[in-house]
């Protein structure tokens, strides 16, 4: 076989480099809202685990390894608990989050 056949028959492996779940602000924002708009902790608690679930089976469609899904996941409820402060302190008479 001549070398030019082996460089095209030359398969790299793939790596998906999914965009990171914290980067995606729009999203944060909402699913913050929309916790802070349910008016039980187990309506919330509902809520969030849809949210992981949809997030989880994205990431899992996509390839990404669990370990990564962990990290991913773990950095995004972090941000929405800081978005849901940032909101509740802006929603309140006086405040500003500036």
């Amino acid at each position: 076989m001549s070398a030019q056949m082996e460089l095209l028959d030359w398969n790299p492996g793939c790596h998906v480099i999914a965009f990171p779940l914290i980067r995606r602000i729009g999203r944060i924002r909402e699913v913050a809202g929309k916790m802070l708009a349910k008016s039980t902790d187990r309506h919330a608690e509902s809520y969030r685990d849809q949210v992981t679930t949809g997030l989880l089976g994205h990431m899992t469609r996509l390839g990404i390894p669990e370990r990564e899904q962990d990290e991913q996941l773990g950095a995004f409820w972090a941000a929405v608990q800081a978005e849901i402060i940032r909101q509740t302190y802006q929603q309140r008479p006086g405040g500003n989050a500036a």
